[in-house]
């Protein structure tokens, strides 16, 4: 029985994650990496050091393996830009990672200047420095990247493919594509007027080819096995969109990692933008006539939501550890009216202020650590009822569950006050790597581990579903005293 290797690069490590047939796990590595914050508000990554990441994790796992590998699937963290040299292969600067605000004053003056319109409608996308066109444009006017012959630019999908190739195969698909803010997800190429806006030249972009097909395949000079197809390419969300088997339009999840991400399938046309939401690429796959087809999604992007409890444990010292966040939060019947929101860098959707900050109140001498605690976990699910609710009102279509993942979801607790703030159930997988497993399904789907997205579907197995318990009114009324607190954390960082 073959395998299908799923390479995650993620804002913080990367994973390498082998599956069979039945979408089982049967192998696994993990690495870490360096985040480096140069200053206030800017986060970058080595793309080296992601690249050595990538190369032994997946020689660790193929060297574990007893049956053959059909094929590679790649997922990433979207919007992170990395510059290199065609000729040596380096990066010609650190990535700027999705999570840099250093061209926030920028994508203020472009909205000033009358260009939000022309962004939205051809991209889907609000003018924010979460995305990538504005992160290139700085590297090309002042990260000291000369925009010559020999300059390749892409998002992480693009530089691992170019890596696992040998320098072979420069080329993303369309739901990276569509998160750069150069891409128009109507005609699904690259727009001259926005590469115009920002200054890119097309000659450094990548080919835009289908999500599930084969891009290429590995060199020897990569350090792995050559010959195995690269197949399969998703941007992180999207992937575990697809993993989660959501196909049809209305189906919804929401991945709890660093920060949370909300997508719902939104069927085959693009829709019109929504106040708040992003409109994206889902996947372009084969259609089983011959062509190719494409679906969209609304998301809701979410800041900080697993980075809350790292800051718990990091920055304030009052965890010892992730693990301690439910049982503790869980210990006290609600956070005695404190509310936190964590927008360290900012609020996205809906909301879409890049100048709120992060706010703790309610505050009293009772306070305790367990409230605190508790706070930072109902606000990942406040945060995504937010999202939700905006979904449902511009899609015109109720959700009827949540299928949810991420490192966070293993928390009962938080996918409990989840259900009851949604008033729907909510149901967790049993396999939670569903970004890896959705690279997986869409490179498997190329070379025919899985034949259509029906036999992807039949691999979806139920881990727990929380149902609600708690009545409307008082959910209601928790969701308008946490609005109160949104409103106190907005425009904080202006200087003006």
């Amino acid at each position: 029985m073959a395998v299908v290797i799923a390479l995650d690069a993620g804002t913080t490590g990367v994973r390498a994650f082998a599956v069979d047939e039945a979408g089982r796990a049967v192998g696994y590595r993990y690495r870490e990496f360096t985040q480096h914050f140069p200053q206030p508000g800017w986060v970058e990554h080595d793309a080296m050091e992601i690249w050595h990441a990538i190369v032994g994790t997946t020689a660790e796992l193929i060297s574990s393996l007893q049956e053959p590998v059909a094929a590679i699937g790649i997922t990433d963290q979207r919007e992170t830009v990395v510059a290199w040299d065609r000729r040596t292969g380096l990066p010609r600067h650190r990535a700027i990672v999705w999570q840099d605000r250093r061209t926030a004053a920028r994508c203020d003056e472009l909205a000033a200047a009358g260009h939000l319109p022309l962004v939205r409608s051809t991209t889907g996308l609000v003018l924010d420095p979460y995305f990538s066109a504005s992160k290139i444009e700085w590297l090309l006017s002042e990260g000291g990247v000369e925009a010559d012959e020999n300059l390749a630019i892409g998002t992480i999908d693009s530089w691992l493919l170019w890596n696992l190739t040998g320098g072979r195969v420069h080329a993303t698909e369309p739901s990276n594509a569509a998160r750069t803010m150069l891409f128009d997800i109507r005609t699904l190429a690259w727009s001259d007027e926005l590469c115009d806006l920002f200054g890119v030249p097309r000659h450094v972009l990548p080919e835009v080819l289908p999500s599930s097909g084969r891009f290429g395949v590995t060199d020897a000079s990569s350090g792995l096995p050559a010959g195995i197809p690269i197949s399969g390419i998703a941007g992180d969300q999207q992937a575990a969109l697809f993993g989660q088997a959501c196909f049809e339009p209305g189906a919804t999840k929401n991945t709890y990692g660093t920060g949370s991400f909300v997508l719902m399938n939104v069927g085959g046309t693009c829709p019109e933008p929504a106040e708040g939401l992003l409109t994206t690429v889902a996947w372009s796959i084969p259609d089983g006539a011959g062509g190719t087809r494409t679906d969209y999604a609304f998301e809701g992007a979410i800041f900080s939501t697993g980075s809350a409890i790292q800051w718990l444990r990091d920055g304030l010292g009052i965890i010892a550890s992730a693990q301690e966040a439910g049982p503790l939060a869980a210990s006290v019947p609600d956070t005695d009216d404190v509310f936190f929101v964590p927008a360290f860098t900012g609020l996205g959707s809906p909301w879409w202020d890049p100048y709120a900050r992060g706010t703790l109140v309610g505050l009293t001498r009772g306070t305790t650590k367990a409230h605190v605690v508790r706070a930072v976990i109902e606000s990942m699910a406040l945060q995504t009822r937010d999202v939700v609710d905006a979904m449902c009102e511009h899609s015109g279509r109720a959700v009827a569950g949540l299928r949810a993942d991420g490192g966070a979801a293993v928390m009962d607790l938080l996918l409990q006050i989840q259900a009851d703030q949604l008033g729907v159930p909510v149901r967790r997988p049993r396999v939670q790597e569903t970004t890896a497993l959705g690279a997986a399904y869409l490179a498997g789907l190329a070379e025919g581990v899985w034949s259509s997205t029906d036999d992807i579907e039949a691999n979806w197995a139920l881990d727990a579903e929380f149902t609600p318990t708690t009545d409307r009114t008082d959910a209601d009324a928790l969701h308008t005293r946490w609005l109160e607190a949104v409103a106190r954390s907005r425009a904080w960082a202006t200087t003006d």
